[in-house]
């Protein structure tokens, strides 16, 4: 069955010295297939999906104790890992301090 509504994870950064300052700014990093931007044209690669974008959206439906990977993925980004930023479609941090 397909639902209703879809719940989305979504991983932000902010370059704010206090991330619980009203003013900072949050900069969402994009998947490459992943629902986000609703500018940007839908990513159709069927039959196939990009495994994470998979695994972001199931993970949705869950909390995060039942996907300690989130917590994992979140440390690389956090740590500007070039090879999980290569899973992505954009790093808001590209070339500037990491968040």
């Amino acid at each position: 069955s397909i639902t209703k509504e879809r719940t989305e994870v979504i991983l932000q950064g902010t370059s704010s010295l206090d991330p619980n300052d009203p003013t900072a700014v949050w900069e969402e990093f994009e998947f490459k297939c992943k629902p986000g931007d609703v500018r940007r044209r839908p990513c159709l690669i069927s039959p196939y999906h990009y495994r994470l974008d998979w695994l972001m959206w199931f993970a949705a439906f869950q909390t995060y104790e039942q996907n300690e990977w989130i917590i994992h993925l979140a440390g690389k980004l956090l740590a500007q890992e070039e090879e999980t930023l290569s899973l992505l479609a954009t790093n808001p941090f590209a070339g500037r301090d990491p968040p």
